[in-house]
């Protein structure tokens, strides 16, 4: 089961959007949500024909009302504005556009009878221009990773939770919205994400310099770090105090708060994961996007194509690398000398190699990913270039 425990409802209505959109592979998607290919159709047929009420067991609620006179459509606009009382005319008239309604007024229009039904708090001041995007050009090329800001749980036992989110960069699509007990990697993201093949992994992840993917220590890689590089990934962080680096991801949690954490309070982990699951699925099925032209993210997503390995891939280096083992203390020897690379990457083989943009340098990689690079001690001049930009030891030689 690719996302966990969510509703059978839930499953089947991601399946039929995934599937549906061009290009799919409907065999594929069978696999990835556990169903035969019988079922996997029958499900898209009734989906084409009757929308979502299609995936519903013996549902006979038809989907539109073609006599519905002008009080009627001013009826569902209040009914889809009490439904999601957090979204304006532009959405609410994407909608109507989606469940296939004639004659549907303007976004404008839409605003007005909200306001005439005293469900706007008040006038709105004008919108700024907006920034300039910049996104991948296909879904699956980066992925954005990070926690949102933790809130305590009502179970009076002072826990709290930990929402972890993995955003799609080109799509908007929610990966993962998990609720963690920490942010620690034995029972956090290492554990979350574990849970996510066969979406996962994408070529390129970014995430911020917190923990715990990255620390205060100068270390490259943490443990779930280390983790992920091993998968293939290549893993960036976003410049520190810039988080318009994860500028989408960062988004997606300011409509998580507004949408779902701002209305209700959760009284243990299991509560709260049940209502991001509904979340989760209003937000990538339903919700329209104003980046995407109003339409929801899974309008332009499509699975990874790559499969979650079954056992981590063996760790392998190039015949003229030097090989050393990363100590207890995330160190190791080179050249008679001690270098920190990372406690994360305890026990574990990295490479050092020449580095072929200065004479004297070496470069330490774990996997593809370049870690640090080193300069052999030699003996410096005083005052010179070099002894500026060297930490020296008590003898005057140059230690990184």
């Amino acid at each position: 089961m690719p996302l966990g425990e969510v509703t059978v409802r839930a499953q089947r209505h991601e399946f039929a959007r995934l599937g549906a959109e061009p290009g799919a592979n409907v065999r594929q998607l069978c696999r990835q949500f556990g169903v035969s290919p019988k079922t996997g159709y029958k499900w898209l047929g009734r989906f084409a024909t009757e929308g979502a009420v299609g995936l519903e067991d013996q549902s006979r609620r038809p989907r539109r009302s073609p006599g519905r006179s002008s009080d009627g459509i001013e009826q569902r606009v209040v009914t889809l504005r009490q439904r999601y009382p957090d979204w304006g005319g532009r959405k609410l008239r994407a909608l109507l556009l989606s469940d296939g309604v004639e004659a549907v007024p303007s976004a404008s229009t839409i605003t007005a009878i909200l306001r005439r039904h005293g469900l706007l708090d008040g006038p709105r001041a004008g919108q700024p221009a907006a920034w300039q995007r910049f996104e991948h050009e296909a879904p699956n090329q980066l992925w954005q990773m990070d926690f949102k800001g933790d809130f305590a749980l009502v179970d009076g036992q002072r826990g709290r939770c930990y929402p972890l989110t993995v955003l799609d960069d080109h799509s908007r699509y929610n990966l993962c919205l998990r609720a963690c007990p920490n942010q620690q990697e034995q029972d956090g993201p290492g554990c979350a994400l574990g849970r996510l093949p066969p979406l996962w992994p994408a070529p390129a992840l970014t995430a911020d310099n917190g923990s715990p993917w990255g620390n205060t220590r100068g270390e490259s890689l943490t443990a779930l770090g280390a983790w992920m590089v091993r998968l293939g990934i290549r893993l960036s962080h976003s410049r520190p105090y810039h988080p318009q680096t994860q500028g989408k991801d960062e988004r997606f949690h300011r409509t998580l708060k507004t949408e779902l954490l701002a209305r209700q309070s959760f009284a243990s982990l299991d509560a709260a994961q049940a209502a991001f699951d509904r979340w989760r699925e209003r937000y990538n099925l339903v919700r329209p996007h104003e980046a995407l032209a109003q339409r929801p993210p899974v309008s332009r997503y499509q699975p990874s194509p790559r499969p979650f390995p079954e056992a981590l891939p063996a760790i392998e280096y190039d015949r003229g690398d030097e090989v050393r083992k990363v100590q207890a203390q995330g160190e190791i020897s080179f050249r008679g000398r001690e270098y920190l690379v990372g406690r994360g990457l305890a026990g574990l083989p990295v490479a050092v190699r020449h580095s072929p943009d200065e004479e004297d340098a070496w470069e330490v990689y774990f996997c593809q990913q370049l870690l640090t690079r080193l300069a052999l001690a030699r003996p410096v001049e005083p005052g010179s270039e070099r002894h500026q930009r060297c930490m020296v030891n008590r003898d005057g030689n140059c230690l990184i």
